[in-house]
């Protein structure tokens, strides 16, 4: 079974899909497909350099953060495009408003701050409010099993926030369909690497989990983290290691490297369908029963039309480990 390197993301009412040399986005509205497509190579075919190990890890993951960005701006201008349209031509309010553009920057820029408060802050305010994980009075630094209990529970408090947080959006009727196009997506991308024709039919018929998700990523990078801040940790505490904000400039500064080594990480489980790759990817496989939901066929027709339009000519281009 072929394993590609494209992969997608959801938008309001729609689907991008990146290939190896291009993005499409293609939304939904009522009066049929809306498209956009953009050339986006990947970072090394620009510059060999960027294309290094631990290198490339850090530009892929900025290159696809800003082209996730700009698909979603680019969604939420048609959602406010087709509520114009609708007012204009109903000659007054319309039933469906669109997402306005200001009122969407907002949003993300809040959803920043929550992400940066709320899976950086807040476990390492609260780990610090524990007893337990405090310096001993007579000690002149945080004993090596304090300092590792505390890092864990940090971690532990990361990982509930996280699955608390999507739990909760996932109940709105708009995350719903949100993720039930990332169902599409991911159907849409096994019925490629099976080889079957990419239809509506063939599709549906493949599962909605896909191991190579994004979401694998993310919780790959919540794990390895906790292994990094700790090592790092041990020379640093001497220091006023008790500080949250100190604790939280460090886990920032260090997000690159962590970025790094778990796109190394997923770029070898990727590889393999072993027993070690298959423990590695369980954790996402499982948060993605949250993250996506059974599309309908007209969601599967907007993710089968992306993914057409960025699926290269020359046969092994998008090969998995290509990028």
């Amino acid at each position: 079974m072929k394993k590609t390197s494209i992969g997608g993301q959801a938008l309001l009412e729609g689907v991008m899909m990146r290939g190896p040399s291009k993005y499409a986005a293609v939304v939904r509205s009522p009066g049929g497909l809306l498209v956009k497509e953009e050339a986006a190579p990947y970072p090394k075919d620009r510059h060999p350099i960027l294309g290094w190990v631990f290198i490339r890890g850090v530009c892929n993951f900025v290159q696809s953060m800003s082209i996730g960005m700009k698909a979603l701006f680019w969604s939420a201008d048609q959602t406010v495009a087709e509520g114009s349209n609708q007012e204009a031509e109903g000659g007054g309010k319309s039933g469906q408003k669109g997402i306005g553009k200001g009122t969407f920057a907002i949003s993300m820029a809040l959803a920043l701050v929550l992400v940066v408060g709320l899976f950086t802050y807040l476990p390492t305010l609260l780990s610090g409010l524990i007893p337990a994980f405090q310096k001993p009075a007579d000690a002149a630094e945080l004993p090596v099993h304090i300092n590792f209990l505390r890092n864990l529970f940090e971690t532990f408090l990361r990982l509930v926030i996280l699955l608390t947080y999507m739990l909760l959006v996932s109940q709105t009727k708009d995350i719903k369909r949100t993720f039930a196009y990332h169902g599409a997506e991911h159907k849409s991308i096994a019925c490629y690497e099976a080889g079957d024709e990419l239809t509506v039919e063939n599709a549906r018929k493949n599962s909605r989990f896909h191991p190579r998700c994004g979401t694998s990523f993310l919780l790959t990078v919540v794990l390895i983290s906790m292994v990094v801040f700790l090592l790092i940790s041990l020379p640093l505490q001497m220091l006023a290691w008790d500080n949250a904000f100190l604790r939280m400039g460090v886990r920032l500064a260090l997000l690159p490297f962590v970025v790094a080594i778990s796109y190394e990480v997923n770029r070898l489980v990727g590889r393999s369908d072993n027993i070690l790759s298959r423990i590695v990817r369980a954790p996402g496989l499982l948060m993605q029963r949250i993250t996506t939901r059974e599309p309908d066929d007209g969601m599967l027709e907007v993710a089968l039309d992306a993914l057409k339009r960025v699926v290269p000519a020359e046969e092994g281009r998008d090969a998995w480990g290509t990028e």
